[in-house]
């Protein structure tokens, strides 16, 4: 029998990232080993800080190119959509964990 449930689209999801990564991730390992604060230190005088728009995170921007090295990813869309597919993934799976 087929049922419909739309009560339930309008619903938020509220979760820990850190419950996603495995303690022994190499990304783990790295995050803890590297300080990256020391990059807005060196990014510092490449942005305006009285006006503009809003920048994208420098930590962000260097993480998503290093994520792309270390795996191999040849765009930044592919990385982004491959990080988008994951979290969709892991999301829905945990959905059906919960029901």
């Amino acid at each position: 029998m087929l049922s419909e449930n739309r009560a339930e689209r309008n619903q938020m999801e509220y979760f820990c990232i850190d419950s996603f990564v495995p303690e022994d991730h190499l990304l783990r390992k790295i995050d803890e080993a590297v300080d990256f604060r020391k990059i807005y230190e060196i990014v510092s005088d490449l942005y305006c800080h009285n006006n503009g728009r809003p920048s994208v995170d420098p930590v962000v921007l260097f993480k998503i190119v290093f994520i792309q090295h270390l795996y191999g990813i040849p765009s930044l869309r592919r990385t982004c959509e491959s990080r988008q597919d994951r979290n969709r993934r892991k999301s829905s799976t945990a959905r059906i964990l919960l029901l």
